[in-house]
């Protein structure tokens, strides 16, 4: 942990693995899929060719991209691991998290389920504790995640969680705002920032 990515060669897609959502949900997903590969961006993902994540990662492999799955072995089969890209089959959840985190350099957070809140709040936990400063980019369509928001900005007004931590990530209500926005997250080599100070 502590990296801070330079430039972005993998980014990690949280997201539903449910195959009930709405369909522009798996639309999107398809088409941050696309987009990973268009920009030669290797997607990292739970593995499974169920919901958004495998709508994310079939598009990507459809479209030419380099894809990884990591998936415990005990979802294989209830999350129908995705045969046709890479997959590294691991024990555990635990597992499963640690190499999502070690092989990304950002993430990308679609709709989900108490799975992908999981996932994202000890993401974000890490960077609470200055463990990570990896971009995290949340696609909030339709407002999909102000409740979260919502209950983070009531943690810092209770005087629980700094405010500095709001801006942790960024928030975007377009696919094709999610890559410009994980470019922009990233740190300003230092020989920029000189050149920006003599300016």
């Amino acid at each position: 942990m502590g990296q801070s990515p330079k430039s972005l060669s993998s980014v990690c897609v949280f997201c539903g693995a449910s195959n009930e959502a709405d369909p522009a949900l798996l639309d999107a997903a398809a088409q941050l899929g696309r987009d990973l590969a268009a920009a030669s961006l290797k997607l990292i993902y739970g593995g499974g060719g169920v919901g958004l994540m495998g709508a994310c990662a079939l598009a990507a492999h459809k479209a030419g991209g380099d894809v990884l799955g990591i998936i415990p072995h005990f979802l294989k089969v209830r999350e129908k691991r995705l045969d046709v890209v890479e997959t590294i089959v691991v024990d555990s959840m635990h597992e499963r998290k640690i190499q999502l985190f070690d092989r990304s350099d950002a993430f990308v957070v679609l709709p989900g389920g108490i799975g992908t809140l999981e996932e994202i709040v000890e993401l974000l936990s890490w960077r609470r504790l200055d463990l990570h400063a990896k971009p995290v980019v949340f696609y909030n369509v339709d407002g999909f995640w102000e409740p979260l928001f919502a209950l983070f900005q009531h943690t810092v007004d209770a005087k629980l969680t700094p405010p500095e931590f709001m801006q942790s990530w960024a928030s975007v209500r377009t696919v094709a705002e999610i890559l410009p926005a994980l470019y922009a997250a990233l740190p300003v080599p230092e020989s920029d920032a000189e050149l920006g100070d003599k300016a």
